[in-house]
């Protein structure tokens, strides 16, 4: 078993881990590895041009990552305890950055850092535009339609994840002939999703409030939800063989 006991089988509660330990001496080399910088306005990825950290060098990014994490854990099997110890890490790297690879302002313009330094208000509250993808706009979903019951937002997204409007999607989402071809696959998506409703529009400075947040939600915000959902899926498939219980898409 990867994973400590004392979570029940539940990745979830160990998911953010990597968000937690990515300051410190030990870990400070895997800060890269949650995002890709793009060229400002280019709106797409390009592996060869945009893997990299700031220092050139190559797979630094969140794209390499997976693959690295991913070919890993495929012998998590073998090896001895000290190795298992680094497969459980390998599998908390991998479960978050599968997350962070499908925020679409993790794979952002280089000049604001993926939205970071775009300051802004989201209605009354400051902000800025990568914590409105990465938080705002799902919290404020939850308090508007689910009573902060981030509970029943999930098991909305569940229900159509298994019964509805996204049932039909699950072929697609298996339509990738290789890990490389699979983490572009997933950057240019967020990246194309990014310059059409990430940035669009926006201003340093501005408040955002109902006329942002109605016009993504109907297809942006149930899009990002679509991805949490997506990554679950693709992480499995990944995982075969690895006894995971539980993972949330929140």
């Amino acid at each position: 078993m990867l994973l400590p006991d004392y979570v029940n089988g539940d990745l979830s509660a160990l998911c953010v881990w990597p968000d937690q330990v990515r300051h410190w001496h030990k870990y400070r080399w895997t800060s890269p590895l949650h995002f890709i910088d793009t060229p400002d306005n280019a709106c797409n990825f390009d592996y060869e041009r945009d893997c990299h950290d700031q220092h050139g060098v190559e797979d630094m990014c969140v794209a390499g990552a997976i693959q690295n994490f991913t070919t890993q854990l495929s012998h998590y099997r073998h090896g001895s305890s000290d190795r298992r110890h680094n497969m459980t890490e390998a599998l908390l790297f991998l479960s978050h950055f599968m997350g962070d690879i499908h925020q679409p302002m993790h794979v952002g313009f280089t000049s604001d850092e993926g939205g970071n330094t775009i300051n802004l208000r989201w209605f009354r509250h400051k902000s800025n535009l990568h914590h409105v993808w990465d938080r705002e706009i799902i919290l404020t979903a939850a308090a508007d339609y689910y009573g902060k019951e981030v509970d029943l937002l999930e098991q909305d997204i569940e229900s159509n994840f298994t019964d509805g409007i996204w049932s039909d999607d699950l072929d697609s989402w298996r339509d990738c002939s290789d890990l490389h071809t699979c983490v572009t696959k997933y950057a240019a998506e967020s990246i194309n999703i990014a310059c059409k409703w990430g940035y669009k529009g926006v201003e340093a400075g501005e408040t955002l409030s109902d006329d942002y947040f109605n016009s993504r939600l109907p297809l942006t915000w149930m899009k990002l939800m679509l991805r949490c959902e997506e990554y679950n899926m693709r992480l499995m498939m990944k995982m075969k063989g690895i006894p995971i219980h539980r993972i949330s898409i929140l």
